[in-house]
């Protein structure tokens, strides 16, 4: 029976000299060369260059770069080995997919301190990535084979129906660099135990951390056919198994521009294609949160505090906008200053760091534009930030206009933009106002409220009284609808479906003027075949 991987226990001073060592190795560790995969590893002419977003001139990877000819032979690779894998019995691909697990649990700080320094992870945001991607090779194990039972459909007298699910085909993952483990994985191994090979592209800015993912299940036995690895270019690799014709189905997870265009170019049936591409998008969120008057501050502001500035406010749950009332607004914000001012704001290798750096240059200058930019009163920055690496100083800005950029657009990193609202309805009004349905939060002690917001707001996942980042595998299945993506829940009973096709078998089973399925109802005791007249 599934159950989520226990997080790490930093309060045990063992726990984190043991984590300690790894990020220390990995620091004094040499470049790392990140081979593609198609059928065996290679290299290439081309190279990306990973570097350390808190310390940009530093290099940490550099991986090779796939080619459009080199993406059609991975796909091509996958598809002869398609039928093969998609024979092979339900309890051997949830075999392998559950020794994946084993080997990152093996694996699990090495993996986490790669996220230290490839993404700039602090140390309880790295070893949580690393936790969910055994969560989702656990739960999807574990789904799966649920899902092989098929689900029930009506059978009347004389006829039998079944109906089961059957692999799509080669699949493209296109991964994120935010969670450049769990979220990758989560979409591999969902695609590679459904019965599918698996092409996988990952963020140009962190493929080290998502070869980890090929690493284990190379380790647990999975054959090399199955799962191709192509970091490159999202214009170039990511391009073409949108377009490939031979890709059944598109796992994505990123922005909604990219997002879009995907969904655009599935509907497109090209040459050779011979089947309709399926695409499973997740494109992020302009999520708020609520703190009601009545709401416990002590509970709130830590927990807003965390959804706005966790990992640099680089989540898609993120709380980037804030909904209080507006003689309340004042006290509030004076208290999250004050908690702000609590977190330290220095490269993730220091286990005391709350908030890294922002992933990459471009990320950099355009949140400190719109934190220039912004028509809103900035009342918070916070001061102690180095000068070195790609920080954002954790930011506050309040009376911010329902027009402004910090409300309408998604910044992705650690900027709350504050709102009063009159009433409840303006609550309601305010918390929707955006193009996006991903997460919210509400604080509030009224039963009231508690029961009749939720139904109101327009959101794939709403919390109620705790932080609206850290969903968890299998007990909050996560996706928005909106702008925000097509619906699909990860991390939830139903997602494996997406990978799937749902074929339903009829059999007419009379037999010379009888149905055998109630004749052995009848012996059973259950339906009489003749009347009792007729016997007489």
């Amino acid at each position: 029976m599934y159950e989520p991987e226990p997080i790490r226990f930093w309060q045990d001073p063992a726990v984190v000299e043991t984590f300690r060592r790894e990020v220390n190795a990995v620091d004094e560790g040499p470049v790392v060369h990140v081979p593609m995969v198609i059928e065996r590893p290679m290299t290439s002419d081309e190279k990306i260059a990973s570097v350390d977003p808190a310390d940009p001139d530093r290099l940490i990877a550099e991986a090779a770069s796939a080619s459009t000819e080199e993406v059609d032979r991975a796909v091509a690779s996958c598809a002869a080995v398609q039928d093969e894998w998609a024979a092979i019995p339900m309890p051997d691909r949830t075999r392998l997919v559950r020794s994946m697990a084993d080997w990152m649990r093996t694996h699990r700080d090495h993996l986490a301190a790669r996220q230290v320094f490839e993404a700039g992870k602090p140390w309880s945001e790295a070893d949580a990535d690393v936790c969910e991607a055994i969560d989702f090779c656990m739960y999807y194990a574990e789904m799966a084979e649920r899902l092989a039972a098929g689900e029930p459909v009506l059978s009347p007298p004389g006829e039998r129906n079944e109906m089961f699910y059957r692999p799509r085909g080669v699949t493209a993952v296109i991964g994120p660099w935010n969670f450049p483990f769990a979220i990758p994985t989560g979409m591999t191994v969902a695609a590679l135990v459904a019965g599918n090979t698996v092409c996988l592209k990952p963020a140009e800015q962190t493929p080290w951390i998502a070869y980890g993912i090929v690493e284990a299940a190379l380790g647990a036995g999975v054959p090399e056919e199955v799962l191709a690895f192509l970091p490159g270019e999202g214009e170039v690799a990511g391009a073409r198994l949108v377009d490939h014709p031979d890709v059944a189905t598109i796992a994505f997870t990123g922005s909604r521009q990219v997002g879009f265009s995907i969904l655009e170019a599935v509907g497109t049936v090209r040459p050779g294609q011979v089947q309709i591409k399926r695409a499973i998008t997740e494109l992020g969120g302009k999520n708020a949160m609520f703190i009601d008057a009545d709401a416990d501050l002590d509970d709130a502001i830590p927990a807003v505090a965390a959804s706005s500035f966790g990992f640099a406010g680089q989540k898609c749950s993120a709380a980037s906008r804030l909904v209080v009332y507006e003689d309340q607004a004042d006290q509030v914000v004076d208290r999250l200053i004050a908690h702000a001012e609590t977190l330290v704001v220095g490269h993730p290798r220091a286990p005391e760091t709350t908030v890294g750096p922002v992933v990459d240059e471009e990320a950099h200058a355009r949140l400190l534009a719109a934190i220039r930019d912004t028509q809103g009163r900035v009342r918070y920055q916070h001061g102690d930030v180095p000068e070195r690496g790609w920080f954002v100083p954790p930011t506050i800005v309040d009376r911010v206009p329902d027009d402004d950029p910090l409300v309408t657009q998604e910044q992705f990193g650690p900027i709350l933009a504050v709102q009063p609202a009159t009433d409840l309805d303006h609550v309601v009004e305010l918390m929707n106002r955006s193009d996006f349905a991903l997460t919210a939060g509400i604080f509030s002690r009224s039963p009231q409220v508690i029961a009749r917001l939720p139904a109101r707001i327009a959101a794939g996942n709403i919390y109620i009284n705790r932080a609206i980042t850290g969903a968890v595998v299998g007990r909050q299945p996560f996706g928005g609808f909106r702008h925000s993506g097509v619906g699909a829940k990860a991390g939830g009973p139903d997602y494996l479906k997406h990978f799937c096709d749902a074929v339903v078998v009829t059999e007419n089973t009379l037999r010379q003027g009888f149905a055998a399925d109630q004749l052995l109802a009848t012996e059973r005791g259950r339906v009489p075949i003749v009347s009792e007249r007729e016997h007489e």
